[in-house]
């Protein structure tokens, strides 16, 4: 079903039932919502940090999560989670760039060293520019990120053959509806067209993008080897999406159990990374299955020039993210 806000007097119904405690038993219901489809590993994380939370409080705090888009898309999740009418989420940091333009940074394509790397520098406990932009997302959208995880390396794929973003000039792309994926596209030379991705395959089969980009086990379990024939692996991003809470809801946890909801995030987040090693080959290994070709360096992709252009349009279009991203390369 679609999420709306429709009224003050909705809104103050659905925070309630957000945030619903009962004196018998001390539960904090709290609803989580992402777009993430059956068996894909941000859907497992969610599930996971659910069971985990609800054992180690003893049932004090009892996570609902509601995928695939059930409470909305990526904008309506957002407005729900800082409205207080949905009370957590997680989706890329690009998606609250809405609220603060810099949260984007931090899926800044080529800007983290690897995996584990991207994991460190988006530790909401320890990493400084996280904690600058969190204070902004709570004075201007009531809401803080108090996570993070490893979706995977995106790849681009197409059902042309892709070598250089010569090819892929005046071709529409599809994007993460947000203003960095646009600049991405734009940077590899394609006319950047946004698409929810409950509506992605739609959009392939009907030609109103000829490609797109993602890690390998979104392309599978969302079925794109149905449209696209090629997977370009031009590992762009390091795809480390962010959990965000209603700061309010937040607030009205007791610290000890806010404790144990960040550190039982931050170690199935480090789970994340150790699924994607052990599915990566996997995946790639199904979808040749399926008929897709794989395109790598030794094929004749150049890298290098994907690298040069999609960074400088990046520096082009957000000039204001430098020390965001010098201290987000000088993370440990």
């Amino acid at each position: 079903m679609k999420f709306k806000l429709k009224s003050s007097m909705f809104l103050a119904l659905a925070f309630a039932s957000s945030l619903a405690c009962t004196s018998a038993f001390a539960q904090t219901k709290l609803r989580y919502a992402h777009v993430g489809v059956a068996n894909a590993p941000q859907t497992i994380y969610a599930d996971e940090v659910a069971k985990l939370v609800k054992e180690r409080t003893a049932g004090r705090i009892e996570i609902q999560v509601f995928p695939n888009s059930q409470l909305g898309g990526v904008g309506e999740m957002v407005d729900g989670i800082k409205a207080g009418a949905i009370a957590m989420g997680h989706h890329d940091f690009a998606s609250l760039g809405k609220i603060v333009p810099a949260t984007a940074v931090f899926n800044t394509p080529f800007v983290y060293r690897d995996p584990e790397h991207s994991l460190r520098a988006t530790d909401s406990r320890s990493s400084k520019a996280l904690q600058e932009i969190n204070k902004q997302l709570v004075d201007k959208g009531g809401m803080r990120i108090v996570g993070s995880f490893f979706q995977g390396t995106r790849q681009l794929t197409s059902k042309e053959k892709v070598l250089s973003p010569k090819d892929m000039a005046g071709k529409k792309y599809r994007g993460v509806p947000v203003k960095l994926w646009s600049s991405m596209l734009t940077g590899m030379g394609a006319v950047a067209t946004p698409v929810e991705v409950s509506e992605l395959a739609t959009a392939l089969a009907t030609g109103l993008v000829v490609g797109q980009e993602n890690p390998l086990p979104n392309i599978f379990n969302l079925k794109l080897y149905e449209g696209q024939k090629y997977v370009m692996m031009t590992s762009h991003m390091q795809s480390v999406l962010s959990v965000f809470v209603n700061e309010k809801i937040w607030q009205g946890i007791s610290a000890a159990d806010r404790k144990i909801m960040e550190d039982t995030m931050a170690e199935v987040g480090r789970k994340t990374l150790d699924w994607d090693k052990e599915t990566s080959a996997k995946y790639r290994k199904d979808l040749e299955a399926k008929g897709m070709i794989f395109v790598e360096s030794k094929d004749g992709l150049d890298l290098e020039a994907f690298r040069r252009s999609v960074l400088a349009q990046v520096n082009k279009d957000f000039p204001e993210w430098t020390t965001y991203i010098e201290e987000i390369r000088n993370v440990k």
